[in-house]
């Protein structure tokens, strides 16, 4: 058994080429692209996972990053089951099975769950990340937050023994539509290296986008914009190895991405068929408010004991993440009474956590059993204030305590069964608030209202159980159930109390209960992956507009959403290869029997990736993104509501390619939106709020240069 998790840690820290590799290389290949770690906190065999589990590798995001440097694309691109990308900075409707996920970096969350504001997937740049593992379907493995699952970019490693090597690159991007004022340039660098028992990683990313522009050569609307986003990423991983044993690790993350625009937009909306789009500001004005945009720091402190005693590792991880998002002014946070014309929220959140991970194994005669047990602490402490000092969400103290138990089971390596509980406790204190006074209108605004604080006191325990019946390579069969409980988006809650005392807010948690099937298949150089899904929960939350205030305000109602996906990867030679994906997902509120809104229900979507690599020294990869029709919602009063308007079809081909044309030099080059589609996003479709419907990005170019040493 031991020398089972040696081989995996083994595999897990080494780096090739899948789609280079010829036939034998594959079959070693598939392995090493083939682990976990996040699932389960421990390294094991993906072929050992009885659920569904995307995994994207260096090779994959550094062909991604040819075309795009937006995670938020790069995930819409190569997982199934994520939603559409937003086209802007916000994911916003970019749910994982029609639920939020829990964005994490090495295990450490990034989201801000009690005060979602959907910008957690932008936390890191790409150049710092070596992996990305995406576990699908609510769990409790990580605590509050993981309602559709998790997210975990797992950062880089040192990849030599040399005392220091690394690698520097340089590239613009430009519209091909309208090139004036659109020219942006990206700068990376990663330096890598061991010096006895000491290794270190740092990168360095810096970028300046000029103007996004449309099919038409307009510029794309600003709320949530990247126009003029000014982004810039700081990450350093230092390790020091005591004995064969004994390891620690600190990892430092800065993330930064401002949109400093002197534009403003030309308002628009789904009802009015008018796009929302960007133009300079009149002569003596300025744009409204401080720059938008995320703002994260990370320390992380890593103690590992692969033998704390027999048979049993031990991981402590000890974590600080600070959180400052400000968001686009609005006009709808008025007050006139109080001379306030508009306003810009931010979200603040600070946490502190400790992990301690045990790992004990047992080897008996053909069964083998794995352990993970311990404790997870966490204080989360977040608010949502306006940056005129007016308080929107209160502050909101959370302490989180919870204990775990996951166990794996392996009959003569075929049979895997796993099973786990989850004790959460929770305590989340809010003092004494108003709400705010805000008005659409001089004559439709809210009614503030005085509402009593206290501690509200959270409890639950949560199972899993799976199974995986390894019968051969051609058919590999998995069945899941998984519990989550969650309490995110309090925050939300908060804010639209129509009532005076807290205890009174239906703040309850909601318990989602998971169902998966699915099958893997490999048939020589072709693999296939099935699974459907259905989950159900007591208490989830919608929105519903409120034409006496002018406020959408949220419902909570029992929901059900089901759906499937599909995978297949075929190696046609040892330099081409060819990926398809497809997505179907629908859900409904089961108390009222009506749809549920794109908020979390997104299109069908299918993706098709072609890699070939025609010489030894160039690759080309073209990838085609197709996203379905979604016409669920009737208008009211002649216009659609919410997030329920209308979704049509649109495709969007991308092309990148790289060529190595001296010894350590590469050049690169991508095209996004190849054909110059003229489209509106998914969300830009569905949601009717003012302003949200930007069209997406017409065809850009994006050119560069790396050189390793």
């Amino acid at each position: 058994m031991n020398r089972t998790y040696l081989s995996l840690l083994t595999l897990l820290l080494s780096q090739n080429s899948l789609a280079q590799a010829s036939e034998h290389e594959f079959n070693q290949q598939k392995d090493i692209e083939r682990i976990v770690v996040t699932g389960s906190r421990i390294v094991e065999s993906i072929d050992e996972v009885p659920a569904t589990i995307t995994i994207i590798n260096r090779q994959e995001i550094e062909a991604q990053l040819k075309v795009s440097s937006e995670l938020q694309t790069l995930l819409a691109t190569l997982v199934p089951g994520m939603a559409p990308n937003t086209g802007t900075s916000s994911n916003s409707t970019q749910t994982l099975r029609g639920r939020s996920p829990l964005v994490m970096i090495d295990g450490v969350p990034q989201s801000t769950p009690l005060r979602n504001g959907a910008l957690g997937i932008r936390t890191i740049d790409a150049n710092s990340i070596e992996r990305i593992e995406v576990i699908k379907g609510a769990t409790s493995i990580y605590g509050n937050g993981a309602a559709g699952g998790i997210i975990n970019y797992i950062t880089k490693k040192p990849d030599s023994d040399s005392k220091m090597s690394g690698q520097v690159s340089v590239s613009t991007r430009f519209s091909a539509v309208d090139f004036e004022d659109s020219m942006g340039q990206r700068y990376e660098g990663m330096v890598n290296g061991q010096i006895d028992k000491f290794s270190y990683v740092a990168s360095l990313s810096y970028e300046e986008n000029g103007l996004q522009k449309d099919a038409d050569g307009d510029v794309i609307g600003l709320k949530y914009g990247l126009s003029d986003a000014i982004m810039q990423n700081y990450f350093a991983k230092l390790a020091y190895q005591f004995n064969d044993d004994i390891s620690l690790q600190m990892v430092l993350n800065h993330y930064q991405s401002e949109q400093d625009s002197e534009l403003i937009d030309v308002v628009g909306s789904v009802n009015s068929g008018v796009k929302t789009y960007a133009i300079p500001a009149p002569a003596g004005t300025d744009a409204l408010g401080d720059p938008q945009g995320p703002n994260n720091q990370n320390y992380m402190l890593k103690y590992t004991d692969e033998s704390i005693f027999k048979n049993t590792q031990l991981v402590v991880d000890a974590y600080a993440q600070e959180v400052e998002n400000i968001f686009f002014y609005s006009p709808t946070l008025a007050n006139l009474e109080q001379g306030y014309s508009g306003g810009q929220s931010l979200i603040k959140s600070d946490k502190q956590g400790l992990r301690a991970t045990f790992n004990s194994q047992v080897d008996w005669e053909q069964l083998e059993a794995t352990f993970i047990y311990g404790i997870d602490a966490l204080n989360d402490v977040t608010s949502q204030p306006l940056v005129d000092g007016r308080v929107w969400v209160p502050e909101m103290d959370m302490e989180n305590l919870a204990g775990f138990l996951q166990t794996k089971w392996v009959f003569q390596d075929d049979l895997i069964i796993k099973a786990g509980v989850r004790r959460e406790n929770i305590d989340l204190a809010v003092n004494d608030y108003s709400t705010l006074k805000l008005c659409k209108t001089p004559d439709v605004c809210s009614v503030p209202i005085a509402v009593t604080g206290d501690t509200l006191t959270y409890s639950a325990t949560t199972y899993n159980v799976g199974l995986r019946y390894n019968i051969a390579d051609y058919f590999q069969p998995f069945a899941n159930y998984s519990q989550g409980s969650d309490i995110s988006d309090i925050g939300r809650l908060l804010r639209t109390a129509t009532v005076s005392d807290i205890a009174d807010i239906q703040t309850q948690a909601s318990i989602i209960d998971n169902y998966e099937l699915g099958f893997t298949s490999v048939v020589d150089n072709l693999r296939l992956e099935f699974s459907a899904y259905r989950s159900t929960s007591e208490l989830g939350t919608t929105n519903k507009y409120d034409p006496a205030t002018g406020v959408y305000m949220p419902v909570r109602a029992p929901q059900e959403i089901y759906g499937y996906e599909a995978l297949a990867h075929y190696i046609i030679s040892p330099n081409l290869d060819i990926t398809g994906t497809y997505a179907w997902i629908e859900g409904k509120d089961t108390k009222n029997d009506v749809y549920l809104g794109a908020r979390q229900i997104s299109a069908p979507k299918a993706t098709m990736i072609v890699n070939w690599a025609p010489i030894d020294s160039a690759k080309l990869s073209l990838s085609y993104l197709y996203v379905g029709d979604r016409e669920r919602f009737e208008p009211v009063d002649g216009d659609y509501v919410g997030d329920q308007g209308p979704i049509e079809s649109y495709h969007i081909v991308n092309l990148s390619g790289h060529y190595n044309f001296a010894r350590n030099w590469n050049a690169f080059a991508g095209v996004e939106n190849l054909f110059n589609q003229d489209y509106y996003p998914a969300k830009s479709q569905a949601y009717t709020y003012s302003g949200y419907n930007v069209k997406g990005l017409g065809t850009t170019v994006n050119l560069g240069i790396s050189y390793q040493f």
